[in-house]
């Protein structure tokens, strides 16, 4: 593809700026539609939309033509996994919701483990195919898949326990008052749409009730510099393919460059799914944080002194580097599991929050990723592993902070919240025949 369309500068790291930029733009007004239209109408939509628009670059000529392509898909892309961390929030309760944001999280790692596999098959089978470049059938292999997929959504996604999706056909009515029974036990309460006037609990729109909490910039900082003080490991590929033999040959091909890093994205799967059951067994996140912005900061550390010093310092500390970065790369179900434990009576601006932390990391990684790794520097990065170096021992001051702030301030104004809804009684079921069927059912879901 580089060679194909003639990418010798930075214009690698302008396709990912682009998709920042619209990511950003469409990411809070998305959250906000999610909460009118059903998820299982929204959410497959853009992703239909996301394969065509996948499809094209396959006949793209030139970096100017995949700049527009990008900057649609991240105009799509932007509601899909704030959109499910959402849904995810409205259904589980807190001793059970790391684990799962977690395996979906993962699956993100798993794609790429997919998506490694399959470029190299690709590349070496269709390339040539009907005159078109194996990196042009990728997308084309790519878009089919995701339109597939993203059909398969209008009748897969339950949206949410008060009102669940009727096209979904394997979704029951006991398993919606069952996650609405077992919420109001944790003092949970329904999404509602977002608006500026419409009033909520304690009579305060939800749109400025999130914006004047400190809450919401606390949680926002912290996911922004843990997720960028972790970006290193998306270069693994550029440090393989600039490794050179004594001879000045490539000492990795273009199969084993796509190959290498499914090693990285195994390891990141497991450890996704270790923090996330720690953090439910131990009913922690804040220990979990710290511990994986702790490892970020020594793998900081061993590539900082590699990148500055290359031929004195053992190749081999690089590659270690590399693999151990994928150790911290769990801490987005962590958060995001925290800020629901922070507020379970406010479906609202846990979705907001989301919305504002993720658009805030794509609005600064749309700058960000230029002056820090550009590519034209790789893997001799000039300041990219001292920033992250800086950021994650940041998110460790933050996170401590927050931890003595939540047991100070936060908890005790939650415990009364939830005895006061649980004293309210939002729900009833409604006789005992209702109450049976639910308690099978939870059985059955254990």
């Amino acid at each position: 593809m580089k060679e194909d369309l003639h990418l010798w500068g930075n214009e690698l790291n302008y396709f990912t700026t682009y998709f920042n930029i619209a990511y950003c733009v469409m990411l809070i007004p998305s959250q906000i539609i999610i909460t009118y239209v059903r998820p299982s109408l929204w959410l497959p939509s853009l992703e239909v939309v996301w394969g065509v628009i996948t499809g094209l670059f396959a006949i793209t000529k030139n970096a100017k033509q995949v700049y527009i392509l990008r900057v649609f898909l991240g105009l799509c892309e932007s509601t899909a996994y704030p959109g499910m961390i959402t849904l995810f929030m409205s259904w589980y309760t807190p001793l059970e919701m790391a684990k799962r944001i977690g395996f979906y999280h993962s699956c993100q790692a798993i794609g790429q483990i997919i998506s490694g596999a399959m470029q190299a098959a690709i590349v070496k089978s269709l390339e040539g195919r009907h005159g078109l470049s194996g990196w042009r059938w990728l997308f084309v292999v790519n878009a089919i898949i995701t339109v597939l997929q993203g059909a398969a959504g209008y009748f897969m996604i339950p949206d949410y326990p008060n009102n669940p999706n009727p096209r979904a056909v394997w979704f029951k009515r006991v398993h919606a008052e069952l996650a609405m029974h077992r919420l109001d036990r944790e003092g949970r309460v329904d999404i509602k749409p977002i608006t500026w006037t419409a009033a909520k609990y304690l009579y305060t729109p939800p749109v400025l009730r999130t914006f004047t909490n400190w809450l919401v910039y606390v949680i926002t900082v912290m996911y922004i510099a843990m997720v960028v003080g972790t970006l290193g490991y998306n270069y693994f590929n550029l440090f393989l393919k600039a490794l050179t033999n004594s001879d000045g040959t490539r000492r990795w091909s273009t199969e084993e460059v796509n190959l290498i890093p499914i090693g990285g994205s195994v390891i990141t799967v497991v450890f996704v799914w270790i923090w996330a059951f720690l953090s439910d067994i131990l009913k922690t996140r804040w220990a979990l944080i710290v511990t994986q912005a702790g490892i970020a900061v020594i793998v900081g550390i061993i590539l900082t002194i590699w990148t500055t010093n290359p031929t004195g310092t053992p190749v081999s500390s690089a590659y270690a580097g590399y693999f151990l970065s994928t150790l911290s790369l769990g801490t987005a179900p962590l958060i995001w599991t925290w800020l629901s434990d922070f507020a379970p009576q406010e479906p609202e601006e846990r979705s907001l929050t989301v919305g504002v932390a993720i658009a805030g990391y794509y609005a600064v990684s749309a700058w960000s990723q230029v002056l820090v790794w550009p590519a034209k520097q790789a893997p001799y990065y000039k300041h990219g592993w001292q920033s992250s170096i800086g950021l994650c021992s940041f998110v460790i001051m933050v996170a401590v902070t927050l931890r003595v702030i939540e047991l100070k301030v936060i908890r005790p104004k939650r415990n009364n919240a939830i005895e006061g809804a649980e004293e309210g009684g939002n729900r009833t079921i409604k006789d005992e025949e209702d109450l049976k069927e639910l308690s099978k059912a939870d059985v059955e879901c254990v």
